[in-house]
C-alpha cells in the first residue's frame, strides 16, 4: 500500500503517519529525511542538492523529484507513506508523472482537514514534559490538556517550544499549506482530481477529533 499524506502543521499528521506505519508495516518517508539521507550518504543527487542548500537556494524539482523517487523505490518494498511532499501544484504534477513513468502505484491520498485557526491554536498550545517529551500535553485539546502547569501523564514540569509560540513563523508555514491555488492544498486537490478519474483514491479526514477517533476513521476509510 502506497499512501501520500497531506495535513497542516498542527493537524496530528505525524502522529497518524506513525500509526499507519506500524499498522501496515510501511516505510514512513518524510521530505526532510530524504535530503538528509542523500546528502549524508554522498549520493550524486545529494551532492547536487547540497550545492543549492549551501548557497541558500531552493533545490530545483529536477533534483528533488528523482531523489524522492529513488528513496521510495529503495525503502518501500512493503509500501510507503510519503509525508511533507509535494508542497505545491507543480511538484504534485511532476511527482505524479514520475510515479507513472516508474510504474509505481499511488493507492491512497489522505488529506487531514483542519481549520486554520484550530491548527494554529494546537501548535501554540503544545507543551513539552520535562521528564518525557513523548507525553502529550496541549492546553487547547481537552483530551490531552495538562493538569494545570503539570504533565497530565507524570506530573512533570512543562515548557513551550519557542518556535511553537512564533506566530509569524506559524503563519508563513500555513500560508504555504492553505494556498489552494498554488500551494500545498492545491497539490492535494490535484490528486483529488486524479482520484475522480479512478486513478487513485482520495480520503478526506476530519482532523478535529482526538487521536483515537481520527485513527479509527482513517483505518475505516482505508478499508
Amino acid at each position: 500500500m502506497n499512501i501520500l499524506l497531506f495535513g497542516p502543521n498542527g493537524s496530528g499528521k505525524g502522529t497518524q503517519g506513525a500509526l499507519l506505519k506500524e499498522k501496515f508495516n510501511l516505510a514512513h518517508i518524510e521530505s526532510g529525511g530524504i535530503f538528509r539521507e542523500h546528502i549524508g550518504n554522498g549520493t550524486e543527487l545529494g551532492k547536487k542538492a547540497k550545492a543549492y542548500i549551501d548557497r541558500g537556494d531552493l533545490v530545483p524539482d529536477d533534483i528533488t523529484i528523482p531523489m524522492v523517487l529513488e528513496t521510495l523505490k529503495g525503502k518501500g518494498e512493503n509500501g510507503w507513506l510519503l509525508d511533507g511532499f509535494p508542497r505545491n501544484m507543480v511538484q504534485a504534477q511532476k511527482l505524479w508523472e514520475a510515479l507513472q513513468q516508474a510504474g509505481m502505484t499511488l493507492d491512497y491520498v489522505v488529506e487531514m482537514d483542519l481549520p486554520r485557526d484550530v491548527a494554529k491554536a494546537r501548535i501554540m498550545g503544545r507543551r513539552l514534559c520535562g521528564a518525557d517529551n513523548n507525553h502529550p500535553n496541549n492546553i487547547h485539546i481537552d483530551a490531552i490538556a495538562p493538569n494545570g502547569e503539570k504533565c497530565r501523564v507524570c506530573g512533570g514540569g512543562l515548557s513551550a517550544r519557542a518556535d511553537d509560540q512564533n506566530e509569524e513563523a506559524i503563519n508563513k508555514r500555513h500560508d504555504i499549506y492553505y494556498d489552494a491555488k498554488e500551494g500545498t492544498l492545491a497539490a492535494a486537490y490535484f490528486y483529488k482530481d486524479i482520484a475522480a478519474k479512478g486513478l487513485t483514491k482520495y480520503v478526506e479526514l476530519d482532523g478535529r477529533g482526538d487521536i483515537v477517533s481520527v485513527k479509527e476513521a482513517l483505518l475505516q476509510k482505508l478499508g
